[in-house]
């Protein structure tokens, strides 16, 4: 019988402060879109991002354009694979760890529309299916403010 997982061990504040510093401030695109970090923990990251009017597409009024909704869950897929790899190396500085990410990028990375971006904020969530060595597999989920899914994708990063 084997025996049950061990749960992963909470981020260092260091760590949570410097990987908000790079997610919401030094990518340049995630500043524009608002992109915040609501939640990041070994397991799952959860985003947030408020309805602006430069976020709505020319004819679609009111509704978030769809070049927002697939480049946020992009980004928080690679949050949740910075945090995955944290995680891993946890017997590493915060800061080392944090030099971990400078050759993540999407290689791959589809979406399905399921219903239109209205509301006043989105969450958006993202968890690992799989880490690799050279590869990680996400699966990420846009959520309007009552709560409704309205967008998935799944995606996968080149990680070395």
């Amino acid at each position: 019988m084997s025996k049950p997982a061990t749960p992963p061990a909470a981020f260092e504040p260091e760590f949570i402060a410097g990987l908000r510093q790079i997610f919401e401030e030094r990518i340049p695109f995630n500043h524009l879109l608002g992109l915040k970090i609501a939640r990041l923990e070994p397991t799952q990251v959860v985003g947030r991002i408020d309805m602006r009017p430069e976020l709505v597409g020319h004819f679609a009024y009111n509704r978030l354009h769809g070049g927002v909704i697939s480049a946020g869950l992009d980004a928080m897929g690679g949050l949740a694979v910075m945090a995955a790899i944290g995680a891993r190396h946890m017997d590493e500085a915060p800061m080392a760890r944090l030099h971990r990410f400078t050759r993540l990028g999407t290689i791959d990375l589809r979406i399905d529309y399921l219903r239109p971006g209205i509301g006043s904020h989105f969450e958006l969530r993202a968890e690992v299916l799989r880490l690799g060595s050279r590869v990680a597999t996400t699966r990420m989920e846009f959520l309007g403010s009552d709560g409704g899914l309205l967008s998935t994708g799944t995606a996968a990063y080149i990680v070395s």
